[in-house]
């Protein structure tokens, strides 16, 4: 069994470091709500949207942000 994932979403600014205080680092990084995100997310993820509403869905996919981890400088 694997441990749920914290997926965050429309992050662009500063609005992500106090979102990493609240909920750590993020395993996934999406642009937009698009269809590519909402085939990722398994029950019991967390998802942390930046602007607080899910229901901004884009019609176009986007692609992913890769976490950086600044301990290990990747």
């Amino acid at each position: 069994m694997t441990r749920p994932a914290v997926h965050f979403v429309g992050f662009r600014g500063d609005e992500y470091v106090s979102a990493c205080r609240v909920w750590g680092a993020p395993d996934f990084i999406h642009r937009v709500n698009d269809r590519r995100m909402r085939r990722e997310i398994h029950a019991g993820d967390t998802i942390v949207y930046a602007r607080g509403s899910e229901d901004r869905r884009s019609e176009y996919n986007s692609t992913d942000l890769v976490p950086q981890d600044p301990e290990n400088g990747v």
